[in-house]
């Protein structure tokens, strides 16, 4: 496959606007385990805020067992760790819960997408389950979208 770098930021806003039209979400953000690590992002959400250490810890391959004893930060908010299957052939997913916020807490979901990572926040009330599905069969139609991007080129 072509380098991920090729596929334009106007190419996965256009994902990130798409995941946002299925209504289950409020946030979401699409990143990378290297330079720019941040692709995309709801202009109007947290997930703008990603950190490069913040994404560098979430997507380390080494020591994830600390993850579920320690959490997980995002833009500053903290996460529990409740499934991680993200480096799991056929699953490739990540499940996490925001603690600690006065509005009360919301499913986070990741998925892996070849050499990018679709993170979505559900709106409040959005069970962790639903999200997790949209969120995998998103990254389906995102998968195809870079197919067909970089068979083009």
């Amino acid at each position: 496959m072509q380098c991920i770098g090729d596929i334009s930021e106007e190419v996965w806003q256009d994902c990130i606007t798409l995941f946002l039209q299925t209504g289950m979400c409020c946030d979401a953000a699409i990143i990378t385990n290297s330079p720019p690590w941040l692709l995309a992002s709801y202009p109007e959400g947290n997930l703008l805020q990603l950190t490069q250490e913040e994404i560098q810890i979430l997507l380390a391959r080494e020591g994830r067992e600390k993850l579920f004893l320690q959490g997980i930060t995002l833009a500053g908010t903290k996460c529990l760790l409740i499934r991680d299957n993200l480096y799991t052939e056929g699953n490739n997913t990540m499940d996490l819960r925001t603690k600690g916020q006065s509005r009360g807490s919301q499913a986070v979901t990741i998925v892996q997408i070849e050499s990018v990572y679709l993170v979505v926040i559900g709106r409040k009330g959005t069970e962790g389950g639903p999200l997790n599905l949209k969120a995998f069969e998103m990254a389906g139609y995102i998968k195809e979208a870079i197919h067909q991007h970089v068979a083009h080129f």
